[in-house]
């Protein structure tokens, strides 16, 4: 199931849009002017689905609708009519249809009752490290700088609470509902955002803090080093019964000598590209020139049952290579201009390297932080796009021209074709850039005003 389109009423009291998605070309572009609520419509859809219901009280709308490829809908309704307003808070009621089906409903009261919570609020900190408080009973959000109370907490965060915190209870159609659509929004305060890490103390004066591009280098490093444990165990059980293997390894007349060696070279060649983007260290033993003459059927037996142990174990790093070398060709093609190079590491993650110095040849090596805001920008942007999100998924992303120079818009959407092919995404996103947008207008849906 995936989403066909979604539409606001009487947003801000004033807004009526409706907004297909691109389901051919999986890329649909928001755009429109300031406080159209471009921003505003991507941050409810992501509440929604991540059950960040908050976002429904601090937005002024009256019903928000989200159509689905099966035909069933679901609408999500600001004091829906036979309910009386609250004191504070407006009630919100979620309403799905369902073909040939009864429609169901769920009144999403306001958290008040806090006084159930069977922990001290001085943890949340602790559990939540995007929040820091700033009160009594007041948190800042430090992703947008929200000044967030106890019940918006509670609400924004309910998901990874400890259960017996929860104050909801949902009931089990809206949780599969939720559970078919895999969403994602990238924020367009994306250096902001701090990410837990182990190894972060000397941010923040706190060890649970990391900088963004400082926490995505950390996360491939330990990503790489997941994928050689792997590597690992998989060459072991492989090698343990390669002798037995061989022996049992029937002739096989069809593979000739010559096809043999072209796959010891295909081996060699994917062995050599997974050293070049740091997956594997270098071999200085690597030669598979083999002379034709030694070349005997028992040898053939042999070296049939090899190829078929080494594509087994190179094949676990078959995704994750094919990410790296997307992400490094697109950064080193951007950041080409500033001299600076990116490879990866097993340890370190990112590396970065600047090759621009007129009196030597040695290279500095950068961190991650070191780079500019623009080129951070798109690191962060890219890396969530490939490495964060879930194949299938719709991903919101906002304002992503954000510091970049008018050449690295101009090549966004072409990146991002590639990006979505290769993990195999949705893009739901919203720019004010003519230059992003390109020559693509048909990707494109505007947010007008009402009718004069």
């Amino acid at each position: 199931m995936k989403i066909k389109q979604i539409s606001v009423s009487e947003l801000f009291g004033i807004f009526d849009h409706i907004i297909p998605l691109n389901t051919h070309e999986r890329i649909t572009i928001i755009h429109g002017p300031n406080g159209f609520g471009k921003t505003a419509i991507l941050r409810m859809l992501n509440g929604f689905f991540n059950s960040q219901y908050s976002v429904f009280r601090t937005i002024p709308f009256t019903k928000f609708r989200v159509d689905f490829d099966n035909g069933s809908y679901v609408e999500i309704w600001k004091n829906p009519e036979g309910v009386q307003k609250a004191k504070t808070k407006e009630p919100i009621k979620i309403e799905f249809y369902e073909q040939e089906k009864e429609k169901v409903s769920f009144l999403l009261k306001a958290t008040n009752n806090t006084a159930n919570l069977d922990f001290p609020i001085d943890i949340l900190d602790d559990i939540i490290p995007e929040i820091r408080r700033v009160g009594a009973k007041s948190w800042r959000y430090l992703t947008t700088g929200e000044i967030l109370s106890l019940n918006d907490v509670i609400e924004r965060f309910e998901d990874i609470l400890p259960s017996k915190a929860k104050l909801r209870e949902e009931p089990e159609w809206l949780k599969n509902l939720k559970q078919a659509i895999h969403l994602r929004l990238i924020e367009s305060q994306r250096l902001l955002n701090l990410v837990s890490s182990p190894s972060s103390r000397l941010y923040y004066g706190n060890p649970s803090m990391l900088p963004t591009v400082s926490a995505y280098s950390e996360e491939i490093a330990q990503l790489i080093q997941s994928k050689l444990a792997e590597y690992g165990t998989t060459s072991q059980s492989l090698d343990r019964t390669f002798p037995v293997r061989v022996v049992q390894q029937q002739p096989s007349p069809e593979v000739t000598d010559e096809q043999l060696r072209h796959q010891l070279n295909e081996l060699e060649a994917t062995r050599s590209r997974l050293i070049e983007v740091g997956l594997l260290d270098k071999d200085e033993n690597s030669d598979f020139q083999i002379n034709p003459q030694l070349i005997d059927e028992s040898t053939k037996n042999i070296l049939s049952v090899y190829v078929e142990d080494v594509e087994k174990k190179l094949s676990v790093f078959s995704e994750i290579a094919r990410k790296i070398e997307l992400l490094r060709r697109i950064v080193n093609t951007k950041f080409s201009y500033s001299y600076k190079e990116m490879s990866f590491n097993k340890e370190k993650g990112f590396i970065f390297k600047t090759r621009y110095r007129p009196t030597t040849s040695n290279c500095e090596t950068l961190s991650p932080t070191d780079l500019s805001s623009g080129e951070q920008h798109e690191l962060v942007l890219l890396y969530e796009l490939l490495f964060k999100v879930k194949p299938n998924s719709l991903v919101l992303i906002d304002e992503p021209e954000l510091s970049l120079h008018v050449g690295w818009q101009a090549q966004f959407l072409k990146d991002l074709q590639e990006i979505t092919k290769l993990a195999n995404l949705d893009i739901l996103m919203a720019t004010h850039s003519p230059d992003i947008i390109q020559d693509r207008w048909d990707l494109t849906v505007e947010l007008k005003g009402p009718e004069p």
